[in-house]
């Protein structure tokens, strides 16, 4: 059986005395690799043309964390605490979501990825958790916790596709987010939240697979529940 080929947009990086260049996490890579998958890095690629083409060979996408999406995207101006946006990253990814939600192309959004879902489908953030006063639970990893630490549980919907992929009700997860969903696209629906209400899992009854989550499952891929994720949507991908 071939392997299914699915697309890991990338992040902008400038180093100081350096060219710029184009990264991605290596754990989004080890953990499509494990499942199966053949992952590639899509560079942000400003032609749509050549964009498509590179999406015309992709069996699935993976919408990987990173920087936070410019709320010019969902209507609204940046309040004090937005993080680093990136622009042409946020194009890219916006193309690349919406032309896989018409086509029906597995998708997986982590973090930032479920973010960016959201918005391309209609949805909005909350561009600063704590600043808004949305909670006073701290989901950032600015304290200098490990990327891998385990911070709060998510409690899911036992009828949703995501809880039965993975055999799981109750997770516990890390967090490393400042923001969040805030009005939920139209063609979504929430299918787990932290105890204090957080949006962290969605997902898509109109596609075949398109499911979402708030925390890093990439960074705690040793772990069964995670393995399972991973493999469901690489099944998904292959099929």
């Amino acid at each position: 059986m071939a392997l299914p080929v699915v697309g890991l947009p990338a992040r902008s990086l400038d180093i100081t005395g350096e060219p710029p260049r184009f990264a991605i996490n290596t754990a989004y890579v080890r953990a499509l690799e494990a499942a199966g998958c053949v992952p590639v890095v899509i560079p942000l690629i400003q032609d749509e043309q050549r964009l498509r083409a590179l999406y015309e060979r992709l069996d699935g996408l993976v919408f990987p964390g990173g920087a936070d999406v410019a709320p010019a995207h969902y209507g609204e101006q940046p309040i004090d605490n937005l993080n680093q946006v990136d622009g042409a990253r946020d194009r890219t990814e916006l193309i690349l979501a919406r032309w896989a939600a018409s086509d029906d192309r597995p998708v997986l959004g982590i973090c930032r990825g479920q973010q960016l879902l959201n918005v391309a489908l209609g949805g909005t953030l909350y561009q600063d958790l704590l600043h808004q006063g949305i909670t006073s639970v701290h989901h950032a990893d600015d304290d200098g916790r490990a990327r891998s630490a385990h911070i709060h549980p998510v409690r899911l919907d036992p009828g949703s596709k995501l809880a039965q992929l993975i055999d799981e009700t109750t997770v516990e997860v890390n967090s490393l987010h400042h923001q969040a969903v805030k009005d939920v696209a139209r063609t979504l629906k929430v299918t787990g939240r932290a105890p204090d209400g957080v949006i962290e899992a969605m997902e898509s009854a109109d596609h075949r697979f398109l499911v979402t989550v708030q925390w890093h499952p990439e960074e705690i891929a040793d772990l069964p529940w995670v393995q399972r994720l991973f493999k469901a949507f690489a099944r998904a991908a292959g099929a």
